[in-house]
């Protein structure tokens, strides 16, 4: 992943370093779980600990060097540890394991990390979702299907859904976690012909892993699952961002990004303020999309295994990770930042939809008045017709209108706001059994 998209701290956890560590670490509890089970002497694990490689850039570089013969890069990482713990007890590294052994644990090490970091960032998109539902449940604004204005709700409705959209992405990110903090070192195939069960046990409680049957390699479908978590965040991220950007149109102005001291939207047209940030929001939920769609590829393998799904994941895996937490991050910004005009989207409501969202309202109206629906819905239709070709209020047609049998009392109680949006703050109610966008 290009920088531009890397926040730092996910970008560590996928360095070759880091990699490379969790490779050796994986490698070193091996070791310490055959000693105890009697099928290295106990003297080894010691030994190999205290002269194993440091993980950094020159045992990075030296792998890399040694992979250039191999054309392996687990089997020049044994070599060079080897190599550097020396005889005899280097010899001893990687006994009884495969190369998914300790590949495809320590992925998943790295993976559930990962996934802490993108729940604790979807907790806090959640925790900004919130609260700014809370400030604007009582801001109408313009409800839209299709494009077309329908009825009023409120901004703190809109917020609401979406953070309780974005709290079932946290879920799924934590249930995904789950499915991925696994571990195996059940050899070739998975029938632990040359390992003992126990090694794996020891392995995965040291590096909070929960072992699993396999076969060679660890089954696809959790990665898949870890990949489509990612990519369900990155929706929900393009949800919001395409509402912003539809209000932030010119014609529109009823929302802004938010838009800092020395910005520049536009290189030769100043006025502008473009929606960028959201542009670039949904931008890159189009990209996660595609590596869940990579993922699912990788379920099917041959037999008990092959390695059609290795170069693709150590692209989409790093990748969908640090895309997922920077949107999830830049998302939050935009919610906290976003400016609010309560005044375009009121006078939108109430004056440049000519009233034509409480038809329905009307209808009703007509029809507790004794109408049949379809009637009334004929002379609804044929005065909002009129409202918007005439650029009048629907209210002022209706009373000049023979046809509608509402008198004054019954078109106030149509067009009353505050009846429309009465029921709001259930919105706001069931936010209060979301946490409080913390916790893991």
């Amino acid at each position: 992943m290009i920088p531009r998209y890397s926040p730092a701290d996910m970008a560590a956890l996928f360095s070759d370093e880091a990699r490379l560590g969790r490779w050796l670490e994986v490698e070193l509890l091996a070791l310490e779980g055959l000693a105890r089970v009697g099928m290295v002497p106990s003297e080894v694990p010691v030994a190999v600990r205290a002269r194993a490689p440091r993980a950094d850039a020159a045992l990075v570089a030296a792998v890399s060097e040694r992979e250039k013969v191999t054309d392996h890069d687990v089997a020049a990482f044994v070599d060079v540890v080897q190599e550097q713990v020396g005889p005899p007890e280097g010899s001893w590294v990687h006994y009884g394991l495969t190369s998914s052994d300790v590949v495809d644990t320590a992925q998943c090490v790295t993976l559930a990390a990962a996934a802490d970091l993108l729940v604790l960032a979807s907790g806090e998109l959640v925790a900004a979702l919130r609260t700014r539902a809370r400030e604007l449940i009582d801001v109408p604004v313009t409800g839209r299907t299709h494009g077309m204005h329908a009825e009023p709700t409120t901004f703190g409705a809109k917020l609401a859904l979406w953070a309780l959209q974005a709290d079932r992405d946290r879920q799924r990110l934590r249930a995904a976690r789950e499915r991925v903090a696994v571990g195996k070192l059940s050899g070739a195939v998975g029938t632990y012909s040359n390992i003992d069960p126990s090694v794996e046990a020891h392995v995965c409680a040291a590096l909070g892993l929960r072992p699993v049957p396999a076969t060679q390699v660890i089954a696809r479908d959790r990665h898949a699952e870890y990949l489509y978590a990612c990519a369900s965040a990155g929706a929900t991220v393009e949800l919001v961002a395409t509402e912003v950007r539809l209000l932030a149109r010119s014609e529109v102005g009823e929302v802004e990004e938010p838009f800092a001291a020395g910005q520049k939207g536009s290189s030769a047209m100043p006025h502008k303020r473009n929606p960028i940030l959201s542009e670039r929001l949904c931008g890159l939920a189009r990209v996660l999309r595609g590596y869940a769609g990579a993922g699912l590829e990788d379920v099917a393998l041959w037999h008990e295994r092959d390695i059609s799904h290795s170069s693709v994941e150590r692209v989409v895996l790093p990748d969908a990770s640090l895309l997922a937490c920077y949107v999830l991050r830049q998302a939050t910004r935009l919610v906290s930042g976003m400016v609010v005009h309560p005044e375009r989207a009121l006078a939108t409501l109430t004056e440049g939809g000519r009233g034509l969202v409480f038809s329905q309202s009307v209808l009703l109206a007509m029809v507790a008045s004794g109408m049949t629906r379809d009637d009334a819905y004929r002379v609804v239709q044929r005065d909002a017709r009129r409202a918007w070709e005439e650029r009048r209020p629907l209210r002022q047609v209706l009373e000049e209108d023979p046809d509608s049998p509402l008198g004054v009392e019954e078109l106030d109680r149509a067009f009353d706001l505050e009846r429309v949006l009465r029921h709001r703050h259930r919105m706001l109610d069931a936010l209060s059994g979301i946490d409080d966008g913390t916790a893991r």
